[in-house]
């Protein structure tokens, strides 16, 4: 069995920590580098239930997309959600590792996974990387449809393939304008509307798509027609893919790992109301 100080090697090459924002925090949170390392469980978000799942089912590796400390922090006391997690993962020998935004934009990177898994062809990068000189990493996909289908067709194409949460699909647009190109981006997009405007699209996919920004995006100039996910369910594609990539790695090495991916949805809305629109006067 590999070392987790072999593994995370393999990882980092993957998702190189120094392509990452500054702002972000990647890498890895806890782990003795000399521990080994048989089996791995790759998730969107590290909380509690990943934690307890990672346990559960023997991992001594997590890999998640969102880090566990993106704001930093001055304790891991127990007391707290977050050191609860650092906590249940030390003392059951459990390594924590994250990547974020060098996940993101790599090749393949979040947003491949997305358009995988809509069954969307990429011809390239949204907002490409100028350190990449072949001109495929960078944030977000723009994507072509083997057939046209319309905007309320593609919403559902949506709908069925991601993974289901509370949120459902929402979309904005004429909902009979056909689709031939779409732009997506795993995780909130509503700062690529200036991108997306200028790729020239018929759609855009991606998740978090705010009142004011889209109101205010709209009004400015038309943009292409809109479809709003989940966040957890635009990126949880990530997992599948990244947890391929490393078995392929495993493979290679001669390694064994066994490798898994999560299916606990963390999306932390839980439930879906909707009430027939009453008037125009409805109340703010």
């Amino acid at each position: 069995m590999p070392r987790l100080s072999e593994v995370i090697a393999a990882l980092d090459a993957l998702w190189p920590p120094e392509r990452a924002e500054s702002w972000d925090a990647v890498g890895t949170v806890c782990g003795d580098p000399d521990t080994a390392v048989n089996r791995v469980l790759f998730a969107v978000d590290p909380v509690q239930e990943i934690a307890d799942e990672a346990v559960k089912l023997g991992a001594d590796l997590v890999v998640t997309h969102h880090p566990l400390y993106l704001r930093g922090t001055t304790t891991v006391a127990a007391g707290h959600f977050k050191g609860r997690v650092v906590h249940t993962l030390i003392k059951n020998d459990v390594a924590l590792h994250v990547a974020h935004t060098n996940a993101d934009t790599a090749d393949p990177g979040v947003s491949d996974a997305l358009a995988l898994a809509l069954d969307l062809r990429v011809t390239g990068p949204l907002v490409p990387d100028p350190g990449d000189p072949h001109g495929r990493r960078g944030l977000g996909r723009i994507c072509e449809l083997d057939v046209p289908e319309t905007v309320r067709e593609f919403a559902a194409r949506a709908a069925k393939r991601l993974p289901a949460t509370a949120q459902g699909i929402r979309f904005a647009g004429d909902p009979d304008a056909l689709v031939r190109t779409v732009a997506v981006s795993g995780g909130s997009g509503d700062g690529l509307f200036e991108q997306v405007r200028a790729a020239g699209v018929d759609a855009f996919l991606t998740a978090d798509l705010r009142h004011h920004p889209v109101s205010e995006a709209r009004e400015h100039a038309p943009l292409p027609a809109l479809v709003d996910a989940a966040h957890w369910a635009t990126e949880w594609p990530w997992c599948e893919q990244a947890a391929a990539q490393l078995d392929r790695i495993s493979d290679r090495e001669g390694w064994n790992l066994r490798v898994h991916v999560s299916k606990t949805v963390t999306d932390p809305w839980t439930s879906h109301l909707s009430a027939p629109f009453s008037s125009p006067g409805a109340p703010n």
